[in-house]
């Protein structure tokens, strides 16, 4: 991946980076000169990110003190963390099936590995920001957060919508203090097993109107939504925030 973006003397943390879109990210800013953490519930997974360097965390995310505790390790070590990449998530291997199938275990457990997880990590790195009156903070999305879910799983769906509210809200509370928080909401990118089962599922007719339905007519890959998310890591990025960009090859 090519950058033009410098993130040389920038702390990052990066949840999700076991494979796919986090990981994509955490290399992006790797790349970009920054010192990277990264995190994930499934560790051996992260064995390919530690190999170039990043400083890896096994991490629960749905566990509010295990977010703190990960967060306060990082801060002690390195006296700052300066960018927040809140990219795991998913639907836990849910698909789509009627409201009265939804169990109460299955809707707390997306919400924890989505909306839960994302919101614990900004309570924990908020005071430092604060403090050192800067910070990036960027949510990774869905499209399922701006309308229905193409997957039909509700709890999915409730959840990043709840990324995108939590984005702007946060983005209005901690403007003041240097820091800016923003969303990437991404399209149909293969980045997972999920993702290409899903995908598969849904036969050649299936996958030809998805297609026709974008703009650009071909699906994106998971370094198309590391590009957009190092936009808004970026210093020049001071003054966006509060944003949801939809990279999503122009879903129509």
């Amino acid at each position: 991946m090519s950058t033009t973006y410098d993130f040389h003397g920038r702390i990052a943390l990066v949840t999700g980076a076991a494979q796919g879109i986090g990981r994509a990210i955490a290399l992006g800013l790797m790349k970009g000169g920054a010192r990277v953490h990264v995190a994930d519930i499934n560790f051996e997974g992260l064995d390919a990110a530690a190999e170039v360097g990043a400083l890896a965390h096994h991490l629960d995310i749905g566990d509010r003190e295990a977010c703190h505790e990960t967060v306060r390790g990082i801060i002690q070590a390195e006296d700052r963390l300066d960018i927040l990449v809140n990219a795991a998530g998913g639907s836990l291997g849910k698909g789509r099936g009627p409201i009265e199938n939804v169990t109460e275990a299955d809707w707390h457990a997306i919400f924890d590995a989505n909306a839960n997880g994302a919101f614990w990590l900004c309570q924990a790195v908020a005071p430092r920001m604060k403090e050192a009156a800067y910070g990036r903070i960027v949510n990774i999305a869905s499209g399922a957060g701006l309308r229905p879910a193409l997957n039909g799983n509700q709890a999915y769906c409730a959840a990043k919508h709840a990324i995108v509210g939590m984005t702007k809200q946060m983005s209005f509370e901690l403007g003041p203090f240097g820091i800016t928080v923003n969303a990437v909401a991404p399209g149909i990118v293969l980045s997972g097993p999920w993702a290409r089962y899903q995908w598969d599922s849904y036969g050649a007719e299936g996958q030809k109107r998805v297609l026709e339905s974008l703009h650009t007519r071909q699906l994106g890959e998971a370094e198309d939504i590391a590009h957009a998310t190092m936009f808004f890591a970026a210093e020049d990025s001071r003054w966006i925030t509060g944003q949801i960009l939809s990279a999503d090859g122009g879903r129509s």
